[in-house]
């Protein structure tokens, strides 16, 4: 029986000419050639790119509008595609609650392991989750940070209430929000700030749901007066998407500050959860070590009771730590990122993953790897294949090149020099071949 192949025919897209390639599926093909020879144009802009488009017209049109749009490529037929997952080094979009633990799943495996076997028991395996109002610490609800007005920045102590001390655009003098100071009855507008008595001071920053005494008769007669701090919170803390724009939405980077939640120190989670311990360490604790320390810390456990869960976890560990991320925490942030990390972040977030039939796409994943760390960067791909999937790699590191299934060499050059398959076989065959790649890898070896 045939092997089934992807098959491309007339493919034309950016420098692309009428290129036609069958590529073998459940193999490991790694596409080489020089820069802008087409590579990517083939690999990412063709059979990516119609594999996504294709799988986008089976959902209804409200969750169709909201997906990224592809365009149909310009290609005369593509046939055999599976469903494409793009491995790419575009950095991981995510907020602040997206960590390399969340992205993982390794913190999912954690919550189980101390929920199991953690002393004392404070709860099942979602009360540790920094995500959930059981878990998370109520002051910065889950982030681990907080924001803190920076008064030297905001105030102007130079400056009176008259003179524009209050440095934030909706505050300016004249403002709606500037007249609730100057009309308090608190306060001597043309009195620089820097001379306020320790009372005034407070009252003009701190203070909180005062009833005023002797107002200006300009002051609204229903408002509550508080200070610069407490309305600055409540007008902006909460409603950063809508109120934080424009000229607000500049001074605000400006004035406000993030720094680590004072109550959970940043570990997001409530005391409750951070008593419960596995051998002196909380949850908090492993996801602040190394992966290589955790690993060691994870691997010292011996509870019979929770074998299989050790076992997964120590093995997606051993994963990060076989594609040179052995230095990161699983609090680390996924924003925070480079590119090539979050390539292989990703990498080993599909390893674990029970789908098989799907193609699955890398771009260059061997950049900024040792050579140590390439080899075993080759056994997870050769893993991810023998799952039964499909592999298309766009690479120039010949130790990647080497477990290659099937290859295909673009060129001659690059841009209107290139688009052209100029190989197309095995590694012994790219060898012999003449061109650019072969000559190369012939050197190589």
């Amino acid at each position: 029986m045939r092997e089934q192949r992807i098959i491309v025919k007339g493919g034309r897209e950016n420098n692309l000419k009428n290129v036609s390639v069958e590529l073998p599926k459940k193999k490991i093909t790694v596409f080489t050639g020089v820069s802008g020879s087409g590579k990517s144009s083939l690999v990412f802009d063709t059979i990516a790119a119609e594999s996504q488009r294709l799988l986008n017209e089976t959902y209804d049109s409200f969750i169709r509008y909201r997906l990224q749009q592809y365009g149909k490529p310009d290609v005369d037929s593509m046939e055999n595609l599976s469903v494409a997952i793009i491995i790419n080094q575009k950095r991981i979009e995510g907020n602040a609650r997206s960590t390399v633990g969340t992205i993982t799943d390794i913190y999912s495996l954690l919550r189980v392991l101390f929920s199991r076997i953690g002393k004392p028991y404070v709860g099942h395996s979602t009360d540790f989750s920094f995500n959930n109002p059981q878990g998370m610490c109520s002051c910065c609800e889950g982030l681990g940070k907080v924001s803190i007005v920076d008064l030297d920045e905001l105030i102007d102590k130079n400056k009176s209430l008259n003179e524009g001390a209050i440095k934030f655009p909706s505050f300016e003098v004249g403002g709606w929000r500037w007249t609730r100071y100057v009309y308090s009855g608190l306060f001597e507008n043309d009195k620089k700030i820097k001379d306020y008595s320790p009372d005034e001071w407070h009252n003009l920053i701190y203070a909180d749901g005062i009833k005023l005494k002797n107002p200006d008769p300009q002051f609204p007669k229903t408002s509550i007066y508080e200070g610069i701090l407490p309305r600055f919170e409540r007008s902006f803390f909460k409603k950063e998407s809508s109120m934080v724009s424009g000229k607000n939405g500049v001074r605000y980077k400006e004035v406000v500050k993030q720094d680590t939640c004072p109550e959970c120190n940043g570990t997001r989670l409530n005391p409750k959860v951070l008593t419960c311990n596995i051998d002196n360490k909380n949850i908090a604790d492993c996801c602040n070590m190394q992966i290589d320390e955790l690993l060691e810390f994870i691997s010292a456990i011996h509870e019979d009771s929770v074998t299989p869960l050790l076992n997964t976890l120590k093995k997606n560990l051993e994963n990060l730590l076989a594609i040179g991320l052995g230095y990161l925490t699983l609090s680390r942030e996924t924003s925070s990122l480079s590119g090539g990390e979050s390539q292989r972040v990703k990498l080993v977030r599909h390893i674990g993953s029970s789908l098989t039939d799907l193609t699955y796409i890398f771009d260059e994943p061997s950049i900024g790897l040792h050579p140590n760390d390439v080899l075993r960067l080759n056994k997870l791909l050769l893993e991810l294949r023998d799952k039964g999937n499909t592999i298309l790699i766009v690479e120039h590191d010949p130790d990647v090149i080497a477990i290659a299934d099937h290859i295909v060499d673009m060129g001659i050059g690059a841009g209107i020099d290139g688009g052209n398959i100029i190989y197309e076989g095995n590694i012994e065959g790219l060898l012999e071949s003449g061109t650019l790649t072969g000559n190369y890898l012939k050197c190589e070896n």
